[in-house]
C-alpha cells in the first residue's frame, strides 16, 4: 500500500458552513487559489445543489483551479448529480462526492426510510454519477455510529456501483482514535472489494478528536483525509488541516505518511482564511496561532538561546513563519533578558543589568504587554520605572441616537486634576478627544482600536486594546472595566503613559 495520503480540503464547503464564516465568490477564488498552490489534492468547493451563490462559485473554482481535483457535494439524488456535473464540467480533473446516512438514528428519524431502501439509493446514485464522471466519492454520513454489519453492505454496494472513494466520517465527532482505527480496519477486513476504493476519513471535533482520530484511520489503511484550513467547520470544525500536515512530518519515525502539501505555505494559507471570514485563530492553536512559537517562560527562553530544539518540535519556517519569539513578560528569565537588550543597542554590566531586571519584573508584573519601545524606557529610566503621569478620575457622556455625542472627562495629570469637554462622532470619539485637550499630543495617531467582551449577558466586563503612533513608536494600551467607555479611556490612557515615557529615550524615526 501507498504511503502517500490524499488531502482532501474542504474548507470552501464544510469550513463555509460554520456560523458566520461565509465567503463570496471573489474570497472562495482566493482560498481556492492558495490551496491549489500548496499542493491540495482535492478541493471541495461547495454544495452546487444548496444554492445559486454556491452553482455559481464550484463553476469558477473549477475554471481555476490548475492542478488538484475539483469536487462537489451532493445528496444521493438525481438533481443534486446533475448540478454537480454542470458545475464542475470546467474542470481539468474533477470528482463527484455524494452521502447518504447509514446510521440506524440518522435513517429512522432523518431520512425515514428502511435500511434496504438506503441500499437502493446508494446504488443508484453512485451508478448514476459514474456515467457523468470517471471520479466518484461515496460517504456514509454518521459512519461511527452505524452498525458495522450495513455499514460494510453499503460500502461493497457503493464500490459496486462505480465508487472509486469511500468515505467513513465521524460526522458529530463521537468516535475516539482506538475505535476509529478499529472501525477501518474492520472494513477492510470485511468488506470484500475494499481493494479497489480508496478509504478516507472525515472527522469532526466535537471531543477535540477530529486530527487524531484522522492519523488513526490512515494508521489502519485510510489513504484520503478531509480537512479544512484552520479546522474551521460545522460546530466544533473539521480535523486541521496544517495539524495532520506536520504531523506526519515531524514523526515520520512512527507515521511514515507523506501528503505533499507545500508546509511552508501553511502559514499563508492560515492568515488568508482569517483575513477572508475576519476570525482570528485561537492564539494556543497548533502550529498556526500566535503563541505556537512563542516562550515566556524563563527557563524555556534559556533552552530556546541555548538551542531551538529543546522546546521546539519544527521550525517556524518550516510552516512558513519568519521567526520564534522570546517574548518579555513576567515569568521572563535573566539570560533572555540580557539577550533582547543587546538587540536594542544596551550593553549593560552585571550591577546595571540586575538593577534594569528588577525594573523590567515590577513593570512585566502591571502590564500584560511589554513591547520592545517599552524595554528601551525601562532600560534607559535608571531611577526607576516610568512615572504614570496620567490617572484616570471620571468620566461623563452624552450619547445616543441624536447628536452631538459628548464626553466630560477629569484626569490627574502630573498629581493636578483637570476637566475638558469634548464633542465627538460618538461617546468614544468625544472621549479621546477630550483626552487630547487634556494633554498634547497632536503627533500621534490612533492605529488601533479593538473591543472585545471578557464574559457574556448585557452585564459583561468589556476589554479594550488600542495602539497610539508617534515618531515611528507604537504604543499599546489595555483597559477593562463594566462600562465600555471607561475601559477605552482606561485603554487610552494606558497608551498614552508608555508614550509620555518614551518621548524622553526614544528617537524620532524617519518615515520610509
Amino acid at each position: 500500500m501507498s504511503n502517500h495520503v490524499f488531502i482532501f480540503d474542504t474548507t470552501l464547503r464544510d469550513g463555509e458552513q460554520s456560523p458566520g464564516y461565509s465567503m463570496d465568490l471573489n474570497e472562495k477564488l482566493q482560498m481556492a487559489e492558495m490551496l491549489d498552490g500548496m499542493g491540495v489534492d482535492i478541493i471541495e468547493a461547495g454544495f452546487p445543489a444548496a444554492s445559486k451563490g454556491d452553482y455559481e462559485s464550484v463553476y469558477k473554482v473549477s475554471q481555476q483551479v490548475k492542478s488538484a481535483t475539483v469536487a462537489g457535494l451532493c445528496r444521493a439524488l438525481h438533481k443534486d448529480i446533475d448540478a454537480v456535473v454542470n458545475a464542475i464540467r470546467p474542470a481539468h480533473r474533477k470528482r463527484i462526492h455524494t452521502f447518504i446516512s447509514t446510521s440506524p438514528l440518522h435513517m429512522k428519524h432523518k431520512l425515514q426510510v428502511e435500511p434496504e431502501r438506503v441500499l437502493e439509493m446508494i446504488k443508484e446514485s453512485v451508478s448514476y454519477a459514474r456515467q457523468h464522471c470517471d471520479e466518484v466519492e461515496f460517504s456514509a454520513e454518521d459512519a461511527t455510529r452505524s452498525d458495522h454489519d450495513f455499514l460494510c453492505r453499503a460500502i461493497e454496494t457503493a464500490i459496486n456501483a462505480g465508487a472509486l472513494v469511500v468515505n467513513i466520517p465521524d460526522t458529530v465527532g463521537y468516535t475516539v482514535p482506538e475505535e476509529y482505527g478499529a472501525l477501518i480496519k474492520m472494513l477492510r477486513n470485511r468488506v470484500p472489494n475494499i481493494d479497489k476504493a480508496i478509504i478516507s476519513t472525515h472527522c469532526h471535533n466535537d471531543l477535540g478528536l477530529a486530527v487524531a482520530n484522522s492519523i488513526a484511520g490512515v494508521a489502519a489503511g485510510a489513504r484520503q483525509i478531509e480537512c479544512t484550513v484552520n479546522g474551521i467547520g460545522e460546530r466544533a470544525g473539521n480535523a486541521s488541516m496544517e495539524e495532520i500536515v506536520m504531523t506526519f512530518r515531524t514523526r515520520a519515525d512512527i507515521l511514515p505518511f507523506d501528503t505533499g502539501i507545500l508546509a511552508e505555505k501553511i502559514m499563508p494559507a492560515s492568515k488568508l482564511l482569517t483575513q477572508i471570514t475576519g476570525f482570528a485563530v485561537q492564539p494556543n492553536k497548533a502550529i498556526v496561532g500566535a503563541n505556537a512559537f512563542a516562550h515566556e517562560s524563563g527557563i524555556h527562553q534559556d533552552g530556546m538561546l541555548k538551542n531551538a530544539s529543546t522546546y521546539e518540535i519544527m521550525t517556524p519556517e518550516s510552516v512558513g513563519r519568519d521567526k520564534s519569539d522570546l517574548v518579555l513578560g513576567k515569568h521572563s528569565g535573566r539570560n533572555a533578558f540580557r539577550t533582547k537588550l543587546v538587540t536594542l543597542g544596551f550593553d549593560f554590566d552585571d550591577e546595571e543589568l540586575n538593577a534594569a531586571f528588577e525594573r523590567f519584573k515590577d513593570y512585566a508584573d502591571r502590564k500584560k504587554k511589554v513591547s520592545d519601545d517599552d524595554l528601551i524606557v525601562i532600560a534607559s529610566s535608571k531611577d526607576g520605572l516610568p512615572k504614570e503621569r496620567i490617572r484616570f478620575v471620571s468620566l461623563g457622556v452624552k450619547s445616543g441616537s441624536y447628536g452631538p455625542q459628548e464626553a466630560e472627562l477629569e484626569l490627574e495629570i502630573d498629581g493636578e486634576k483637570k476637566k475638558a469637554k469634548a464633542n465627538g462622532k460618538g461617546p468614544v470619539d468625544a472621549c479621546f478627544k477630550a483626552m487630547r485637550v487634556l494633554v498634547r499630543h497632536d503627533d500621534a495617531i490612533l492605529s488601533n482600536y479593538e473591543l472585545k467582551a471578557l464574559t457574556s449577558g448585557s452585564d459583561a466586563k468589556g476589554e479594550v486594546n488600542i495602539k497610539l503612533s508617534e515618531h515611528g513608536h507604537s504604543y499599546s494600551g489595555i483597559g477593562v472595566d463594566g462600562d465600555v467607555i471607561v475601559a477605552s479611556v482606561r485603554a487610552y490612557i494606558d497608551a498614552l503613559n508608555r508614550l509620555l515615557a518614551g518621548r524622553n529615550v526614544l528617537p524620532v524615526k524617519k518615515a520610509n
